[in-house]
């Protein structure tokens, strides 16, 4: 149970700070965002609060904001029985579509026609007449749909496509900015929980006891200098002699605490689990304020290098989908991170959170990524992309998606329950 209290909670840190990029600059643009939800499927919860219904959904992983213009107005129909509600000028506030519920100050109404973006009318025939009555609308109008849910209406001039392109740009990229946002703050966070941050300096931390780095007479401040003769002016230069070393003995030249400088033989011992050659030693940690405050922007470039490095991979050819990971894999991970306590969650969000900004941004149909390149490409032919154009284009995308998700996912699963 805690395993899956953690991951809904790392998951749902991430996913409400990345729609709430999307959700802040949507408003900011004057967009009318319709529903900012927290999950998918049935609506468990939900409350309205000015113009924007918030919803929790059953289904707990992802989330989404319903900007108008990205869908058609709920399930009206000509043909529909609804329930209006107006106000003392007869104007149209609340459009029930569930017709449930009829009050004394409630009309009854089978649609004819409607138009709740230009016009923002609603036509149809009241209690079976023949005759048509045709209503106004209220620019502020509710719908609500068959769940419940309320939602306002969205006339033209407050939908996506009538936003300004850097306006709609922006809006488009904030999700992925706060994601990099939350992982700089995590990040530099954990620096200051861990007291400090691992040095980059070929420096000896701890010394692990029986390790051959203490049988050769390693101590923690000492310095590495060369190692077979090869300068060595950081730690991940020595750790990359030490790992693709593995039962070899290698000469390395040590500038100790004193001063002088000595010359020990040392024979990295294969790991059990990678063969990937280990001493026995860890990293000094640099406890300055300006290295806790670095480390919230060098730790997540770290990662943006080693995601680049797997993306490159689709082209090399070295591609495998052992090196991507679905929601399968980080809740298996997830248990790894919470014997680590408070500093494994927070690192792990840091982690996630810049994955999941730099996978958004990736230029496929349906996200971010993919959105901000038709953007780029409406900026250059000074007119957009036509909807059925722009609506194939992503259809592809979601396909795409979808199928690359489910070969994860039995990835997943193969990896972490079947083997």
């Amino acid at each position: 149970m805690q395993n899956i209290l953690v991951f809904l909670l790392v998951f749902g840190i991430i996913v409400v700070v990345h729609e709430f990029g999307h959700f802040y600059f949507a408003k900011r643009a004057g967009i009318l965002v319709r529903e900012f939800s927290i999950g998918f499927g049935p609506k468990i919860f939900f409350h309205r609060k000015g113009e924007t219904t918030y919803t929790i959904r059953l289904l707990p992983v992802g989330g989404y904001v319903r900007m108008a213009g990205y869908e058609e107005e709920a399930d009206l129909r000509a043909g529909m029985p609804v329930t209006l509600m107006l106000n003392d000028k007869q104007v149209v506030e609340k459009i029930d579509i569930q017709n449930k519920h009829q009050s004394v100050d409630s009309l009854p109404l089978e649609v004819t026609s409607f138009d709740l973006e230009d016009e923002l009318f609603i036509s149809g025939r009241v209690d079976g007449v023949d005759e048509i009555e045709t209503y106004t609308v209220s620019e502020t109008a509710l719908l609500i749909e068959k769940d419940g849910t309320m939602l306002q209406i969205a006339p033209r001039k407050r939908q996506f496509q009538s936003a300004s392109l850097p306006n709609r740009m922006l809006t488009n990229f904030a999700g992925p900015l706060n994601n990099f946002i939350l992982a700089i703050v995590a990040f530099m966070l954990l620096g200051f929980m861990q007291g400090g941050v691992p040095s980059s300096e070929p420096l000896i931390g701890e010394v692990q006891p029986d390790a051959p780095a203490a049988e050769a007479g390693l101590e923690t401040g000492d310095r590495i200098l060369s190692i077979e003769g090869n300068e060595i002016s950081s730690w991940m230069d020595m750790v990359g002699v030490i790992e693709q070393s593995p039962d070899t003995a290698l000469d390395f030249e040590v500038k100790k605490t004193n001063g002088t400088v000595t010359e020990m033989t040392i024979t990295p011992q294969a790991d059990e689990n990678s063969d990937a050659g280990k001493v026995g030693i860890g990293q000094t940690m640099d406890d300055s304020l300006s290295s806790k405050i670095a480390y919230g922007f060098v730790q997540p470039w770290s990662i943006v290098m080693q995601i680049f490095t797997i993306l490159g991979s689709f082209l090399t050819g070295g591609f495998s989908l052992d090196q991507l990971g679905g929601p399968v894999a980080i809740y298996a991970t997830t248990q790894t991170v919470v014997r680590a306590g408070a500093i494994g969650v927070i690192s792990w969000i840091g982690f996630l959170s810049v994955n999941l900004g730099i996978m958004n941004l990736l230029p496929i149909p349906a996200l971010d990524g993919g959105k901000l390149l038709l953007n780029i490409i409406e900026g250059i032919r000074k007119k957009p992309i036509s909807e059925e154009k722009e609506g194939l284009i992503t259809l592809v995308g979601v396909g795409f998606l979808l199928v690359l998700m489910l070969a994860v996912t039995w990835n997943d699963i193969q990896t972490f329950f079947l083997n």
